[in-house]
């Protein structure tokens, strides 16, 4: 129904600026009835994590901060949910306008800084809907102003731990000062480790994931991979959105400053990805992010090494539509290839992409 219905508000949608109108999605998402997900083709199903996704099409964080639709966006066929980002306590973020569009490069710039109504109220939300099917995990953060950033990272898993499927511990959004200093060896050494035993101390089989930036070295991938593996990460995220602002981009809004997401992400954040594959192979499963707009680009980040992927902007310009048209693609690229699951795709280009993505 979303689907049909999204040409005839689109034009609305666009006329009104972009966080207006993102805020009027959610709200609308929030009050529809909860309806069943569409039933998924099986030879989509992914394993990892010692959870079964029933597709590997996932929806990235920063759509729903503060947990407020997970079950219908689950609804609109996404195989798994991210909400968030969470801070302890609740922070209003930068200073509107702090979101635009660039329709021309199929991109958007974002400038949020970490807006959230704080983890109280995203927990009583999550707390709501214990025991709902549907896998559902919570981007993590710290507030901007925090003594201690790590402490409020483990504050966040500590209080979410439990009601969701899987934590991502977000050290490389770029519209927190100093927020991506926390890739740094020695302070991931030790944020993960407190990370980690928090979640072990909670009892919880929640997942513990780590989202990386897209303008890391290979010197930093290095550091970063072998700090996950070590502290016995579950699951990486490649990537985030990126500071760095290609000579393509056409759009009037090219030189706001924040995150750069959508279509010219696709290469660097594959070539990351594929990278990142060559480190970690089959022992830590990659979710790939990143101008994912298509079945195509979502096959090219299996192919560079992603057991799963996520998308967000694309929805902006292409609708809810967009999810089912991915998963019926990917089927029809393993019907060609003769391919009967997903996993047997998953990095077998990493060396190539790693090169020409």
């Amino acid at each position: 129904m979303l689907s049909a219905v999204f040409p005839l508000v689109r034009p609305v949608l666009q006329a009104l600026d972009a966080e207006t109108a993102h805020n009027l999605t959610l709200g609308a998402l929030a009050r529809l009835p909860l309806r069943r997900p569409p039933v998924d083709d099986p030879r989509l199903c992914v394993t990892v994590m010692s959870r079964r996704f029933p597709n590997p099409v996932g929806l990235a964080a920063g759509f729903d901060k503060g947990a407020r639709a997970p079950d219908a966006l689950l609804g609109l066929g996404f195989g798994f949910v991210e909400v968030g980002g969470v801070v302890p306590r609740a922070q209003p973020g930068n200073p509107r306008p702090r979101v635009f569009r660039l329709p021309e490069d199929g991109a958007v710039i974002n400038r949020f800084g970490l807006n959230s109504e704080g983890l109280a109220v995203v927990r009583a939300r999550l707390e709501a809907r214990r025991g709902r099917p549907g896998i559902v995990g919570v981007n993590i953060g710290a507030n901007k102003e925090a003594a201690d950033r790590i402490a409020d990272y483990v504050a966040c898993t500590r209080g979410l731990a439990g009601l969701v499927d899987f934590v991502t511990v977000n050290v490389s959004s770029p519209n927190t000062p100093g927020l991506r200093d926390l890739q740094g060896e020695a302070f991931l050494d030790d944020l993960l480790a407190r990370v980690v035993a928090a979640r072990d101390e909670s009892g919880a089989g929640t997942a513990i994931l780590l989202k990386i930036a897209p303008d890391i070295g290979l010197d930093g991938l290095d550091a970063i991979t072998a700090t996950a593996r070590r502290r016995g990460v579950d699951a990486l995220v490649v990537s985030n959105t990126t500071v760095a602002r290609p000579a393509s981009l056409a759009a009037a809004a090219k030189g706001e400053t924040g995150g750069l997401s959508g279509r010219p992400l696709f290469s660097p954040s594959t070539r990351l990805l594929a990278e990142t594959f060559l480190r970690v192979g089959a022992a830590l499963p990659l979710i790939g992010v990143g101008g994912v707009d298509s079945a195509e680009a979502a096959w090219t980040k299996i192919r560079a090494g992603a057991s799963l992927v996520q998308l967000y902007s694309a929805l902006v310009y292409a609708g809810p539509g967009l999810v089912e048209e991915i998963k019926a693609g990917l089927v029809r690229r393993m019907e060609a290839e003769g391919i009967r699951s997903l996993a047997d795709v998953v990095g077998r280009d990493a060396e190539e992409l790693a090169r020409s993505a």
